[in-house]
């Protein structure tokens, strides 16, 4: 793993995502970032929950500030692995969340896996 701030980086995407600001967000992706989420099942009906590339993964977002006006994420916590990073967030429904991301050498997404905790 790089020497990246990877404390920094969750903490400013949670920043971003709190805001509303879709460019900020988005800035955390790679253009060709792999992103699996059950919402991309729910919410486009893509059986696998995969979508590729930055501009689909926006319209996705927009579409869930849409759906959840009041969405809000805490940071939690985020382990640092060989391989990636898991970020640890809890939804302002109380539900906790954790993104499995690979990053790049510059720091960006190029693959996330999102796992949602049961508790409603």
């Amino acid at each position: 793993m790089s020497n990246i701030n990877y404390k920094a980086l969750a903490t400013d995407w949670i920043d971003a995502w709190n805001k509303r600001d879709i460019d900020r967000i988005v800035d955390h992706y790679a253009d060709t970032i792999e992103f699996y989420s059950p919402t991309v099942i729910k919410r486009w009906k893509i059986e696998d929950g995969k979508l590729t590339g930055k501009e689909k993964l926006k319209q996705h977002f927009l579409k869930g500030f849409e759906e959840a006006p009041d969405l809000h994420f805490e940071f939690v916590d985020i382990l640092i692995g060989t391989e990636g990073v898991m970020i640890l967030y809890k939804r302002e429904t109380g539900k906790l969340i954790v993104d499995h991301v690979i990053l790049n050498d510059s720091g960006k997404a190029t693959l996330v896996k999102a796992y949602y905790g049961t508790n409603s």
